[in-house]
């Protein structure tokens, strides 16, 4: 079984191969057609075989690919997390010329014949440099880059919508309505007014990115998708049997607690405070799809979300971190781990009949 952070990387890295993939098919296909009947490449003299080279571009191609994909989103998301999106070109950019240089070189020496002796030769070379001076090869470095700038922009795309939610756009899964189970948490962090006031909106604000990257983590590890931000709340949700399985809905809860433990000292150092949060959590049905023309979004509405909100809001009331409909406790598979503790019969603002709901204690 491949852990949910591995497996949301893999997922985000393999596009990354594909794009690259077909673009090389693209090419080759291209190449032959410009080539036509010729059995060498004008500019250096080296031998071409298409049925080599639809086989070895493509695979170099998808390798190559692969690697970007790693590079963009082990790498590069964490050391240019701070700059502007040009910057991001250029910096990148950069580094994937001397990438890309090194492919080429690579390329042109499986097109040479007997190539451990053609190496040792001058005249090699000679053809090789004039090949890199040639407009076959600015023509290829044009074709590349553009490959390059389209994988970055949908680096930027896919971690700006996310990856799950790009995805279900191309696949179009709800550009008609469906129904769902879902279990949703409104996390939201406590006091929030009074340390927005004491930092000045600024630093509030960097704190608040901060927060959500260290609140990001444990929602990977345990399968949850954000939904959205909403200032300082973050609404979490899961497909009903994930968020079930294992009880990864309540772990994912007091993981981030732990993660928020953990980084407590860095915030006070920086900040002069630790941030803690409360949050609801209830499940029921909710109709899911894309909505919007200038801007579209994959929304969900139902019952349950304004449930979970005003769930969330009697945390205060009761002076609990965590509070859960009753509902959903019937339905988790709760170990000797946890004590759960009933807050008795509520009846929630604007809503009819009442709910039990629960606190819970990790023991």
């Amino acid at each position: 079984m491949i852990a949910p952070k591995y497996k949301r990387n893999i997922t985000r890295i393999l596009p990354f191969g594909i794009i690259w993939l077909i673009f090389s098919l693209i090419y080759t296909i291209l190449e032959r057609g410009l080539l036509g009947d010729l059995n060498f490449y004008p500019s250096s003299g080296n031998q071409y075989v298409f049925g080599r080279n639809v086989i070895v571009i493509p695979l170099l191609a998808t390798i190559f690919g692969t690697i970007t994909g790693i590079l963009e989103i082990l790498y590069f998301n964490k050391w240019f997390i701070k700059i502007s999106f040009t910057k991001k070109i250029l910096y990148k950019s950069s580094i994937y010329l001397i990438i890309i240089s090194f492919l080429l070189t690579i390329i042109f020496l499986t097109a040479t014949k007997e190539m451990p002796a053609a190496i040792s030769s001058r005249k090699f070379w000679l053809v090789m440099w004039a090949f890199f001076n040639d407009y076959s090869f600015l023509g290829i470095l044009t074709y590349i880059s553009s490959i390059i700038l389209i994988t970055q922009f949908y680096t930027e795309v896919s971690e700006s919508m996310g990856t799950g939610l790009l995805s279900n756009f191309f696949l179009g899964k709800y550009y008609k309505p469906v129904e769902e189970e879902r279990i949703f948490m409104f996390l939201d962090m406590k006091s929030s007014t009074a340390i927005a006031e004491k930092l000045g909106h600024v630093i509030y604000f960097e704190m608040l990115q901060e927060y959500f990257s260290d609140l990001t983590g444990p929602v990977i590890d345990y399968s949850g998708e954000i939904y959205q931000y909403a200032g300082d709340e973050m609404i979490i949700s899961w497909r009903l049997e994930k968020g079930l399985k294992h009880n990864a809905c309540i772990r994912c809860f007091f993981a981030m607690k732990e993660s928020l433990l953990d980084k407590s000292a860095v915030y006070k150092i920086k900040y002069g405070l630790s941030p803690q949060f409360k949050a609801g959590l209830h499940s029921g049905k909710v109709t899911t799809g894309e909505i919007g023309i200038l801007k579209k979004e994959i929304i969900f509405t139902g019952d349950v979300l304004n449930a979970t909100a005003r769930i969330e809001g009697l945390c205060n009331q009761y002076g609990v971190d965590i509070l859960i409909s009753d509902s959903l406790v019937r339905q988790l598979e709760l170990s000797a781990d946890y004590k759960t503790e009933s807050i008795g019969q509520n009846t929630l603002r604007g809503k009819d009949g009442q709910f039990e709901l629960f606190t819970l204690i990790q023991k």
